[in-house]
């Protein structure tokens, strides 16, 4: 693992490239219009081809929504970080990433499985049926990998990087996670509460988890694993959408702080709980490791840990 910040600014680089292309915002608004630019074209090929079309087969149609979740996504991103910050994508793609994938995917399913084993001990999930003839690949495509490749790319490799970088960690961990459950807010069963839980268990863990490993596959297959084995396994909500093709057929009942009522699992007291406690270990951690940048690191020192990944001394780094 390492702690170190993908990027900073090169101390002789051109005034005008440091403020129209390499600063923060600078970086997220190019990054969001390449990412809208390349939403726009996935989509116009998909109707083209007419693979998101009334009765078309469902495997052209799962490709169609598929292509549309991660294509942009990381085109967009492979645009800022090779044309613009001019560097490796060494938080996507590393010797380690097979071993970030599997360490993902156990702790996604570990962490959904102990919520529901937590209500199932409260008398509050109980399973009816089993169904043997379920279709997994619309959940494992769109709702686990889609979801999960598209959503962490902008949450945590643009917005909690980039704002990490310009801002210190607690600015990018507070404001990634805040934007990340009220993206959810408009979700069907949404509430102000679930979209704080979702800002809390998803949000500010998913972003420690990134601090702390710089693996975007990593963050990518927990949240992938967390929405299948949620949705498709446990046949809970996954962020206020109904899963119809379940393995599970369950009953849950009590009061919606604990079961998270229609909006699913993650509106529960229980997965809130966790998620904080994780996410709160995590930040001791990277606490007692000195990896939490401080506010405006550019304007203060650099902690040693987190010397720019760049081949450029953290004391000689300037503002980016």
């Amino acid at each position: 693992m390492t702690a170190a910040l993908a990027f900073q600014t090169p101390p002789e680089t051109p005034v005008w490239r440091r403020r129209l292309l390499l600063s923060p915002l600078a970086r997220i608004v190019l990054f969001a219009l390449v990412f809208a630019a390349a939403m726009a074209a996935v989509h116009g090929l998909v109707v083209l081809l007419g693979w998101n079309a009334r009765g078309v087969p469902r495997a052209q149609g799962l490709t169609g929504g598929f292509l549309q979740l991660v294509v942009p996504a990381l085109f967009a991103y492979w645009v800022l970080v090779h044309w613009i910050e001019r560097r490796p994508v060494r938080e996507l793609i590393s010797a380690s990433t097979p071993r970030d994938i599997a360490v993902g995917l156990l702790a996604g399913t570990g962490y959904i499985t102990s919520v529901v084993l937590v209500l199932w001990l409260l008398g509050a999930y109980s399973v009816v049926d089993t169904r043997s003839d379920i279709q997994f690949a619309g959940a494992v495509l769109i709702t686990g990998i889609g979801a999960a490749v598209a959503e962490e790319i902008i949450f945590r490799g643009v917005l909690f990087r980039i704002v990490e970088e310009g801002l210190g960690s607690w600015a990018a961990l507070l404001g990634s996670a805040l934007l990340f459950g009220f993206a959810h807010i408009n979700n069907p069963g949404a509430t102000v509460w679930s979209s704080v839980a979702i800002a809390i268990e998803a949000g500010m863990l998913l972003g420690m988890v990134y601090h702390v490993t710089r693996s975007l596959p990593l963050c990518m297959a927990l949240h992938a694993s967390w929405n299948f084995t949620q949705g498709t396994v446990y046949g809970s909500a996954v962020s206020g959408i109904a899963m119809k093709n379940t393995w599970l057929v369950p009953r849950i009942s009590g009061p919606e702080w604990l079961t998270g009522g229609p909006f699913g699992l993650e509106a529960s007291v229980v997965a809130a709980t966790i998620g904080l406690l994780v996410a709160g270990l995590l930040l001791m951690h990277a606490a007692q490791r000195g990896t939490l940048a401080p506010w405006r690191p550019g304007k203060s020192r650099t902690p040693a840990a987190l010397a720019p990944d760049n081949g450029v001394p953290a004391t000689a780094t300037p503002p980016c």
